[in-house]
This record gives structure tokens, C-alpha cells and sequence, in this order.
């Protein structure tokens, strides 16, 4: 009977332990996720952040690169604390979990009142930072000095199929209309297919027409991807919860059985 109890005490140990590894796992996963997020923000898309005065966007690339690290090395620390069934790592695990899982949840609800406070007009670009992208755009788009600009700008216009910030006209007026456009109404990024002097008709058939310009693209772009980033971090936090609770039960079971 004692022998029969040991074994099933046992056999829930060792289940516990596993579904912890398991979780470990995918925690382990989704860190290494958010890292591979952060160094795409700054990798494929550091040409748009080059375009943008305030360095908002490549600090929060940043902070998604330290959180996936941060998470990353709590995963690590999990596998060692299920595989040793050592308490004490259990212990250090489970409250790291819980401040990341507090942090979370605290970062969560400010945003949401800050969003609520602010609608509609919090996910607009900044009036300051807009008139600042369209001076970069118009002044020293192929200037010399300033190739990564004119890449930049290239890319935005083809990546988000639009033209000017905040309309095709806005190409019309600048350093670039004045000395550069060599007979153009608008860049060749501008077209719909790019071929050489393609920018010398504005007509809709031609070029990208969008209303709100590339302001409003970059606008949706960026909303769309912290749609994403939340909802990634709604299921990380679910993960969580389930970590906590496979760790808790695992702790318990440990200080039960006998050495």
C-alpha cells in the first residue's frame, strides 16, 4: 500500500516536472520570438526608422529585445529548477514569472487608459514629427550626403504603395522639385511599376495616390504591428499563468515526497 502511494506520489512528480519543461519550453520560445521581432524592427525596418526625428520607435525595438532576452533567461532558469527539482530555483522561477506576468499586466492597463484618453487621436503621429518627415522627405531626398534618405524614402513609397507624405503634391515643393526633378511631378518610387522618368506623369493609372499620403500608411503600418505585439503579449501572459501553476504544484509535490 505505502509502496503503491510512493509510486503515484512519484508518477505526479515526474508529470508535473515534465509539463513544466514543456512550458519552459515555449516560454523559452516566445522569448526568442519577441528577440527575433525587436532585431527586425531595427534590421528590415531601420531605413523607415531613419526617417524619423524622434527615436521612440528604435527604443521600444530595444525594449522588445531586452523583454525577449529577460524571458529567455527566466525559460532557462525554469528547465534547470524542473530537471534538478531543486525548490529553491522552483521558488526564483515562480517569482520571476510573477513580476514579469505584474509588469505585464501593469504596462496593459496604462495603455489602455492612456488609449482611452487620447482616442482617436493618440495613434496619430506626432504634428511635429509628421512636419519633420516631410522636410526630410522634400529637402533631402537625392541629395548627396544623404543616400540613406533617398532609400529610405524609395522603400516607404514602395513597401506602403504611397506617394509624398501627405499627398503626391507634396513633391511639388522643396529642394527636390527645384534643383532634382529634372522635368518629374513626382520620384520614380512613386509609380506603380518603377522604370526610369516614370515620375513625369502624376495621373492616378501612374503613381500611388493615397489620401493622407504616406503619413497615414506609416500611421496603419504601425498600428497593425502593435495590434500584434499585444495580442503576442496576451498569450504570453496566459503562458504564465500556466507556468505559475504547473511550478507551484511541482514545489508542493517536492516538499512532500521524502528525500
Amino acid at each position: 500500500m505505502v509502496a503503491d502511494e510512493e509510486r503515484t506520489t512519484s508518477c505526479g512528480t515526474v508529470c508535473l516536472k515534465y509539463l513544466l519543461f514543456i512550458f519552459n519550453l515555449l516560454f523559452w520560445l516566445s522569448g526568442g520570438a519577441v528577440i527575433a521581432v525587436g532585431l527586425w524592427t531595427l534590421v528590415d525596418k531601420s531605413e523607415y526608422i531613419s526617417l524619423l526625428s524622434s527615436s521612440t520607435y528604435s527604443f521600444a525595438a530595444y525594449i522588445l529585445i531586452a523583454a525577449g532576452a529577460v524571458v529567455v533567461l527566466t525559460g532557462v532558469l525554469g528547465c534547470c529548477a524542473a530537471i534538478k527539482e531543486s525548490r529553491a530555483l522552483l521558488i526564483v522561477f515562480f517569482v520571476l514569472l510573477l513580476l514579469i506576468f505584474l509588469l505585464e499586466i501593469t504596462a496593459g492597463v496604462l495603455a489602455y487608459v492612456y488609449y482611452q484618453e487620447c482616442f482617436p487621436f493618440c495613434y496619430k503621429l506626432d504634428e511635429e514629427l509628421r512636419a519633420d518627415l516631410k522636410e526630410t522627405m522634400v529637402q533631402k531626398y537625392q541629395r548627396p550626403g544623404h543616400e540613406h534618405i533617398t532609400r529610405a524614402v524609395d522603400k516607404l513609397q514602395q513597401d506602403l504603395k504611397c506617394c509624398g507624405s501627405n499627398s503626391s503634391a507634396d513633391w511639388l515643393q522643396g529642394t527636390w522639385a527645384d534643383e532634382l526633378a529634372y522635368g518629374r511631378l513626382v520620384p520614380d518610387s512613386c509609380c506603380k511599376t518603377p522604370t526610369d522618368r516614370c515620375g513625369v506623369r502624376d495621373h492616378p493609372s501612374n503613381i500611388y495616390k493615397v489620401e493622407g499620403g504616406c503619413i497615414s500608411k506609416l500611421e496603419e503600418f504601425i498600428l497593425q504591428h502593435l495590434q500584434i505585439l499585444g495580442a503576442v503579449g496576451i498569450g504570453i501572459a496566459c503562458l504564465q499563468i500556466l507556468g505559475m501553476i504547473f511550478t507551484c504544484c511541482l514545489h508542493g509535490r517536492l516538499r512532500e515526497e521524502p528525500y
